[in-house]
């Protein structure tokens, strides 16, 4: 049974799959640092300088701390219960990087394997020819 493991773990697949795990968790950490440091503040700036990390709204108030809240890390030490809409929006425009990022990657792999698949074969001239060659050969 250890072999058997052995032999699974060290296929190529299984090796490039652990490989692909590991650059997609460091390329989302990118993405988030992109989204959180880079795009959001501008449109949190257009919009009235608005922090989206700290848009969340207080379902039930904390038990060491009452409301009202000044930001998200006030709630959370505080113990209270809350939407976190301005954080959701923040993942949800880090999947749509990473969707996209992902699919235009997935576009230029087909791209290619199209061009390697796309060898055509001997035309039926050719292969009248060669016919005729293996015939005079004997």
């Amino acid at each position: 049974m250890l072999k058997e493991f052995k032999e699974f773990a060290l296929k190529g697949n299984v090796v490039d799959l652990a490989v692909g795990v590991i650059i997609g968790s460091a390329f989302g950490a990118i993405v988030k640092s992109l989204v959180d440091d880079i795009i959001m503040p501008p449109i949190g700036y257009l919009l009235g300088n608005v922090d989206f990390t700290n848009l969340f709204i207080v379902i039930r108030d904390g038990k060491a701390i009452p409301g009202p809240y000044n930001s998200l890390a006030d709630a959370t030490k505080a113990g209270a219960v809350m939407i976190k809409y301005g954080v959701f929006a923040n993942t949800v425009v880090s999947f749509i990087i990473i969707a996209f990022s992902v699919f235009i990657l997935i576009k230029q792999l087909n791209r290619y394997k199209k061009e390697e698949v796309a060898a055509p074969g001997p035309t039926a001239e050719v292969k009248v020819l060669t016919e005729i060659r293996d015939l005079l050969k004997k």
